[in-house]
């Protein structure tokens, strides 16, 4: 297939590393999107997304060719739609990034060519809304040009597993086309390519994957809430039930879900079982627990201010974190701009820092960041992983609020100092 030339539409967290692997693997590969910035950045060797197994990536390719001119798409064989699917205020699906990506294709398609989408939809989506714009051109799919689906499976900062050894699933509308992505995933990936027998199928596995994670994520919050008011510390509780070699998986409670996938993919699903007549309660609920979370975050940080006589108002505070998980800088959906949100409002003296978002900090380092009477951690990064007890000490901490039960809970309360975790 390396005579195959290969366009990735959309170069973000998913469209990037597919960019370079494809080109990795041998493939004329071509990269388009809309901002001229990144265009930019890519073909300079730059990656646009602080990620360091891609800025090395990046770096190592020579000729990268990205893109926002779309006559691209006519010198491609093989197309992939990585375009980002979010939700709108009400929770909604928001497909028109996906639906103009699609028209966009429509305008230089060819016979023979095999477009793959990659971006998370609710089942049908491909065939009911994707095909008929794609048909636009005049073209058949399944006759003219094949057409397939491929869930996304891209873990920032994951060090074990990334674009090059996840396995992947594939659906597509003909037997032709499932052969021939399945072929394309098998040529640049080094693990297993299942395929599917419907493409409504392959849909379905990725919203399954994360709505999995989410209600799980759910019933451990909800456990640590609980525990919290019977003085349990729920980390204990789950390397307990982790020594059980089946039917325990452990997931850890925390201030909130964040990220494009697992708050975002189960409103896909709800969304469109309710158009077929059902209610999905289990999702809703998990949603509803998990969207609580920053806010119980707040509330821990009140209590812990009153155990000292102090309010939120005019108190020095400090948010370390604004990322949604610890060692990137992805801010999608992050719960710390909640936490921030909240706290501005109730008055306090407020920071912000992020050692990977430095932009969007209001102090320089971690050294000024401790300068307050109260921190909350509200993402993992390493750096804040590191902090010792007795460097809250020195800082004249008073109030630790743990939204990651990442830091050394035993060490902070020897020193005096009021620490508040998530069931801890």
């Amino acid at each position: 297939m390396l005579n195959k030339r290969v366009c990735i539409v959309g170069l973000g967290y998913v469209g990037l590393p597919l960019l370079c692997l494809s080109m990795e693997k041998g493939y004329e590969t071509y990269g388009l999107d809309i901002s001229n910035e990144r265009v930019e950045l890519i073909n300079n060797g730059i990656s646009p997304i602080k990620d360091k197994f891609l800025e090395e990536r990046l770096k190592k390719l020579k000729d990268v060719e990205a893109t926002t001119d779309s006559s691209v798409l006519k010198k491609s064989d093989i197309i992939i739609i990585c375009v980002p699917t979010p939700i709108d205020a009400q929770y909604n699906p928001n497909l028109k990034p996906l639906q103009s990506a699609a028209k966009t294709v429509s305008k230089e398609l060819k016979k023979g060519d095999l477009i793959v989408v990659e971006s998370t939809v609710f089942p049908g989506t491909t065939e009911e809304i994707i095909k008929p714009i794609l048909e636009e051109s005049g073209l058949k799919a399944g006759k003219d040009f094949y057409l397939a689906y491929c869930p996304e499976r891209v873990d920032p900062g994951n060090k074990k597993w990334n674009v090059n050894n996840l396995p992947r699933v594939v659906g597509a509308l003909s037997s032709e086309g499932l052969k021939q992505a399945a072929d394309f995933y098998g040529s640049i990936t080094s693990s297993d390519v299942l395929e599917l027998n419907s493409v409504k199928a392959a849909e379905a596995t990725k919203i399954m994957e994360n709505t999995f994670r989410d209600i799980n994520i759910a019933f451990v919050n909800e456990m640590a809430k609980s525990f919290d008011m019977m003085g349990i510390d729920i980390t204990e509780v789950i390397k307990g039930a982790s020594t059980k070699p089946f039917a325990f998986m452990p997931h850890w409670p925390g201030c909130g879900v964040g990220g494009h996938c697992i708050k975002v993919d189960p409103y896909y699903l709800i969304s469109k079982a309710k158009e077929n007549g059902f209610t999905h309660r289990f999702l809703n609920l998990a949603r509803e627990i998990n969207n609580s979370m920053p806010h119980y975050t707040v509330n821990k940080v009140i209590e812990g201010l009153n155990e000292i006589d102090k309010s939120v108002k005019d108190t020095k505070i400090t948010v370390l974190g604004l990322a949604y998980k610890g060692g990137v800088d992805d801010i999608r959906e992050s719960p710390a701009l909640e936490i921030i949100d909240e706290l501005k409002k109730l008055g306090a003296d407020l920071n912000i820092f992020d050692p990977y978002i430095p932009e969007k900090s209001t102090v320089k380092d971690l050294n000024e960041a401790l300068n307050a009477d109260c921190i909350v951690i509200a993402t993992d990064h390493p750096e804040f992983k590191s902090i010792k007890p007795v460097e809250l000490k020195e800082k004249g901490i008073k109030v630790v609020i743990d939204g990651k039960n990442c830091l050394d809970k035993k060490g902070i309360v020897s020193f005096g100092i009021v620490y508040k975790g998530i069931g801890r």
